[in-house]
């Protein structure tokens, strides 16, 4: 998988979090949006655990559905149904990025990406992002955000549901104006999750199977 593919990855996952370094002329809030940010922020940091369903929509149309796990500090798991490969674990030090039909993975650590915020048990979005837009109605709250962060370009626009009081959708446009959309469903919170789910086996490159190998 090339950078540009891990990047659009990282960050549909972590669009709800990651890092934004925007100009100085960044959005100023009404009362009213602040009151949406600080409701939207409080939300955030009370989930501890957290499952549900994801569908991801490409810019070429293309869907992609599948399960995540959350479970903070650190871990996560996102998973995508078949075809696509992707299996995307991070075990509180490393985010792995992992094809399984080609069995091949790459690693960063978590620090370096930016879903060390949405895995962080405390965030203040105050401190941690600025905001270009901040959309307010009876059903949902939408907040944009410019992202540029290490790992992509672009904007991204958190839709959070008034009515059920959570995350509903993200929506991605990179530098080129291509659009990548992520809706939430059948979200659970407070929930168990085995350990295991956050353990990942890197596959061996063939260098380290003669390496292995000769020295038995």
């Amino acid at each position: 998988m090339n950078i540009k593919a891990i990047s659009l990855t990282i960050t549909c996952i972590a669009a709800t979090l990651s890092f934004i370094s925007l100009p100085a002329h960044a959005l100023k809030a009404t009362p009213v949006q602040s009151a949406a940010l600080k409701e939207f922020t409080n939300y955030l940091n009370k989930i501890r655990s957290m499952s549900g369903e994801f569908t991801q929509i490409g810019p070429r149309g293309r869907v992609s559905n599948g399960i995540f796990y959350i479970v903070k500090p650190g871990k996560m798991r996102f998973e995508y149904a078949p075809p696509n490969p992707l299996i995307i674990i991070s075990d509180g030090t490393w985010l792995t990025v992992k094809n399984r039909k080609r069995k091949k993975a790459d690693q960063y650590p978590l620090t370096t990406t930016p879903l060390r915020l949405i895995l962080d048990n405390n965030v203040n979005l105050n401190k941690e992002v600025k905001i270009v837009s901040i959309l307010t109605s009876d059903e949902n709250t939408s907040i944009t955000f410019k992202d540029k962060s290490a790992f992509a370009s672009g904007t991204l626009v958190l839709v959070f549901d008034q009515n059920a009081k959570q995350l509903l959708q993200w929506v991605v446009i990179d530098e080129r104006g291509r659009r990548t959309s992520v809706s939430l469903s059948n979200l659970k919170y407070g929930i168990k999750v085995d350990p295991k789910m956050f353990k990942v086996k890197i596959p061996k490159s063939r260098r380290q199977r003669e390496l292995e190998e000769g020295s038995r």
